[in-house]
């Protein structure tokens, strides 16, 4: 997918020179040349980055970049004169990812936004994997590769089954299972054992995640068909 970068800068001929170097490089960019219509843009356009200047008319780029931090997850370059330690410090305290000063080289910039980008794809992506890994319901959290469960913050403990029985119930969210099911499910066609242990896991799944075991709000009973992990 083609990325899309917001450059918002009031000298026309820089803006223009970085809007020219990216589009050699396959990306689409949009211009604008103050602070304030740069905020509207970058608050109600999908960007894949942005790039600030500081010395903006109407609003200045530590403004800016203030405000597009705390709506956006998105890289934010700051290209600026201001060559001060204070300015990048301060830049850096308000969200931006980068700081690149005039004069510059475009094709730095270009290398340096790729570099967020990949950055960025890649955090999004661990974040991603994050949650596929995670099921989280009600301040219930599941955490399915450390196998560990948090209740109400709390980490509690489960045997082996018990998290298995509790991982699959959660997987599968307001669906029906009977104990037959559960019991092939969890303990396998061939493992000797009686049904009944489906009866007794779910008691202490219960006394476990439920705040009150008797008026279970996760793990219902349905009776006559099996149980159900509520959502």
């Amino acid at each position: 997918m083609t990325a899309r970068i917001l450059i918002i800068e009031d000298e026309t001929t820089i803006a223009e020179l970085q809007r020219d170097y990216f589009e050699l490089n396959g990306f689409l960019v949009d211009l604008c040349y103050s602070g304030n219509e740069g905020l509207q843009l970058a608050l109600h356009g999908d960007y894949d980055l942005i790039i600030v200047d500081l010395q903006l008319p109407v609003m200045n780029g530590f403004e800016l970049c203030s405000h597009i931090r705390q709506s956006k997850e998105v890289p934010i370059l700051i290209v600026s004169a201001k060559k001060e330690e204070i300015d990048k410090i301060r830049a850096f305290n308000l969200g931006a990812d980068d700081y690149i000063t005039k004069p510059f080289s475009p094709s730095e910039l270009v290398a340096r936004a790729k570099a967020h980008l990949a950055r960025y794809e890649r955090l999004l992506g661990k974040q991603e994997a994050d949650r596929k890994s995670q099921i989280q319901i009600r301040g219930l959290l599941i955490d399915k590769d450390a196998r560990r469960v948090y209740v109400r913050n709390q980490e509690v403990i489960f045997t082996t089954r018990e998290f298995s029985l509790l991982e699959f119930l959660a997987s599968h969210p307001n669906r029906v299972f009977s104990k037959n099911e559960l019991f092939e499910r969890i303990w396998g066609m061939d493992s000797s054992g009686d049904i009944a242990t489906v009866t007794v896991h779910v008691r202490r799944l219960r006394e476990k995640v439920e705040a009150d075991p008797s008026n279970p709000q996760y793990i219902e009973t349905i009776w006559g068909a099996g149980y159900r992990f509520s959502v």
